[in-house]
């Protein structure tokens, strides 16, 4: 194989014969690029031959499950990732259309081991990517991804015999099968049930119909334009969407699908839109009243009520603070045998005995019915205002470039550490600690937070901020973190406001 070029110029010779791949795009748990800025149909095809390879040369059974998202060039990437799987000597079980967690489904319904998720996941239009792993339920780390970019980028890609493609039929029946199975609400239930017009709403809407609910459709519509927005629940466009149609409709509740369905996101009966690692703590103490001493794994933007909540303390839950990303989250909760990880951009890992291990949006949805159908007596606000207060923002994610984002946070911790050792602080509380098992969190002393991060999949900084005290308080933490940040003129403008 040849080593791929990282530029290319559309509409020449090079551009349609050879392979143009950014490295940038060989991210911490899978693959995303620009397309076709920064990977060509040649590329992904080296990509899909670099992928094979290191199944090859891991031993592994050589089959692999692939599946597309709803997105206009999606089929396109994903028939040129099978001719380059198939060209490494793969057998090729293609499953169509279909959610990220769908494909993981396969995985164990089909019995193959390998699978392979063209997404771009919540990214907008304009980004295509792969998803990967070889190990149910687990994906990608960034020894797999590390390995597979030396493979790809160095041209080391071996073609060998025996691939083939075939397509399997009725996955997606048998996905729903297994998420419902002959479960039916005992109370009445309206629930708003919001995609972006993405993948999401070939699904969730009859899901949430067989359980029971009375669904309201919003923007469920398959459109690969995404003409309202892009379907991602962590943004305050599709939150603030859901709550206008809970308070039109007088819902229950509203739940919110990302591109790829993996990710899910709430809003309650009275429009109060609640961030998924709050969510996390609610269904954390309903699933730890179900199996008293439950582990459960978070990633370091969430929430520290699962630390401190007394609730789940008295049923003996403990909780593991992780690294960001889904496939950091889905290993953990592999590791250490723990019920369910949550991570507050909307991904859930529910594993054994209720799930299955890996992010799947549509079974956040029935877990979520299935609690509300446990406390009839409760609306989901109830649920939510039963929480110790605390003041959290959303997620704000200010541009940095891929090629500078890691050096940038080097930086940026190095001055958090001085302020730490110079007795410094945020929002006049002093810092305590910094945590940096993923950026830094910088805890403060009465249980207040901030944290900065590289982001793995965008060329972006993460930033957000907790506290348990006001939200002049939360906001006060926030000026004083970004100023820190500010120092950096790499670091571009947010992508909101709150």
């Amino acid at each position: 194989m040849t080593a791929p070029h990282s530029i290319s110029t559309p509409n020449t010779w090079a551009f349609l014969n050879e392979p143009m791949i950014a490295p940038t795009g060989f991210r911490e748990y899978d693959a995303r690029w620009k397309y076709p800025d920064q990977i060509n149909l040649p590329g992904i095809q080296a990509l899909g031959l670099g992928l094979g390879t290191q199944m090859q040369a891991r031993g592994l059974v050589p089959e692999i499950v692939v599946a597309n998202d709803y997105r206009d060039y999606s089929l396109g990437v994903k028939n040129a990732l099978i001719l380059g799987l198939m060209q490494a000597g793969i057998r090729v079980t293609d499953i169509g259309t279909a959610l990220s967690p769908m494909a993981y489904f396969a995985r164990v319904h089909l019995g193959i081991d390998a699978v392979a998720m063209v997404t771009a996941s919540h990214n907008p239009n304009g980004w295509t990517g792969v998803k990967m792993g070889f190990t149910p339920p687990l994906t990608h780390g960034p020894e797999e991804m590390a390995e597979l970019r030396n493979i790809v980028l160095g041209g080391h890609g071996v073609a060998r015999p025996g691939g083939s493609l075939s397509r399997a039929e009725g996955v997606k029946a048998a996905y729903l099968d297994d998420l419902c199975g002959d479960f039916k609400v005992s109370r009445p239930l309206k629930v708003v049930c919001a995609t972006g017009n993405g993948t999401a709403g070939a699904f969730a809407p009859e899901l949430l119909a067989r359980l029971g609910c009375e669904v309201v459709a919003l923007h469920t519509a398959l459109d690969y334009t995404f003409p309202v927005y892009n379907p991602n629940p962590e943004a305050l466009e599709m939150l603030h969407d859901m709550a206008e149609a809970v308070a039109a409709s007088k819902a229950d509740l509203a739940l919110g699908f990302d591109g790829d369905g993996d990710r899910c996101g709430v809003v309650d009966d009275e429009g109060e839109e609640i961030f998924a690692d709050k969510v996390g703590v609610i269904l954390a103490r309903d699933f730890a009243a179900l199996y008293p001493g439950a582990k459960f794994v978070v990633d370091v933007k969430s929430t520290g009520l699962f630390a401190t909540d007394p609730v789940l303390k008295s049923l003996g839950a403990t909780t593991d603070y992780w690294k960001t990303g889904h496939s950091h989250m889905k290993r953990r909760v592999h590791e250490l045998g723990a019920l369910a990880g949550f991570e507050k951009s909307g991904h859930y890992f529910i594993a054994a005995p209720i799930g299955r291990g890996y992010d799947c949006g549509m079974r956040v949805a029935v877990e979520i019915v299935k609690m509300m159908d446990r406390h009839p007596g409760r609306s989901m606000s109830d649920l939510r205002r039963a929480l110790p207060t605390t003041y959290a923002m959303p997620t704000l994610s200010p541009y940095c470039p891929d090629t500078e984002k890691y050096a940038v946070l080097d930086r940026i911790m190095g001055r958090l550490e001085v302020l730490k050792d110079g007795g410094g602080s945020l929002g006049g509380r002093a810092i305590t600690g910094i945590v940096t098992v993923n950026g830094a969190r910088v805890m403060l002393e009465n249980g207040a937070w901030g944290l900065v991060r590289a982001s793995s999949n965008t060329p972006n900084l993460v930033v957000v901020c907790e506290s348990p005290d006001s939200e002049a308080e939360l906001r006060a933490i926030f000026a004083n973190l970004d100023a820190v940040i500010r120092q950096e003129p790499e670091v571009g403008d947010y992508d909101q406001t709150f």
